[in-house]
């Protein structure tokens, strides 16, 4: 029986990345989306000829579900039990920028209010149903299951013309230490992946600035990331590598995090 990975924000961009690396190792995988099924389904396909390359014969489901919405995320997880009857890995991935940047002495509440149900409340308590479950499964012989939140540079880095979004990014990256801590004694290591400049749809917009950015030296490792890199460092974490550590912040961005003179 292959393990079971469920990725929110899956057919897209990192998330999309996150399952091919997933598919590699031979995953099941259910890969939620918010609006675009045709991605998704394209991921999903995607993903069963990767794992075939690689030897492994894996199913991927697709579900279409709205993570800010009570009602969406138990139906994330009913999905999950009716097709797999398991869950060894949780990938928090979903994540909304503004709709539109504005400084934040003029940002006015409802992009406050979508970032915080999005980016927030959604993978908090998608986190905890899926906790539960995992508690559940624990009885069983080796089932060592593992959550992973997706956050951001952005949750200690001052961006004064998106503060909403970098509000939303350091709330975020409290689930890690929380959960880390709750869910130890049942052996489950709960883990943070923080990118920075990654080349998806979101950051196109921003193309020229962060191209610019880049080429000054914004990061060590002088280059955009891709999906990819937050990919192999989640399926590091899926192979079970890192059994000791727990609460662990995983900086996936090219140096961005030093200090230097």
């Amino acid at each position: 029986m292959n393990p079971v990975a469920l990725i929110t924000g899956g057919s897209r961009g990192i998330g999309r990345g996150i399952a091919l690396e997933l598919a590699k190792l031979g995953f099941d995988l259910v890969l939620n989306y918010a609006g675009n099924v045709t991605a998704a389904k394209q991921t999903a396909s995607d993903c069963v000829k990767e794992a075939k390359k690689n030897g492994h014969k894996i199913r991927v489901e697709i579900c279409q579900a709205d993570i800010s919405v009570s009602r969406d995320r138990q139906k994330l997880i009913t999905f999950t039990k009716k097709n797999f009857r398991r869950l060894d890995l949780l990938v928090n991935n979903a994540g909304v920028a503004p709709e539109k940047r504005a400084d934040i002495l003029e940002a006015g509440e409802k992009s406050f209010d979508r970032l915080i149900a999005i980016n927030v409340k959604g993978p908090y308590f998608l986190t905890q149903l899926a906790a539960n479950w995992m508690i559940q499964q624990t009885r069983a012989k080796n089932y060592f299951p593992k959550i992973v939140t997706i956050s951001s540079v952005s949750a200690y880095t001052a961006s004064t013309d998106r503060g909403d979004y970098c509000v939303s990014k350091a709330a975020l990256s409290m689930l890690t230490p929380l959960f880390a801590t709750r869910l130890a004694e049942h052996g489950i290591n709960v883990y943070e992946i923080r990118p920075s400049i990654i080349a998806t749809d979101m950051t196109s917009v921003r193309k020229e600035k962060y191209d610019k950015l880049i080429r000054d030296g914004l990061t060590p490792i002088a280059r955009w990331g891709k999906p990819e890199d937050i990919g192999k460092a989640v399926a590091a974490i899926a192979r079970g590598l890192l059994p000791f550590s727990t609460g662990e912040v995983i900086n996936v961005d090219g140096g961005f995090h030093l200090r230097r003179l």
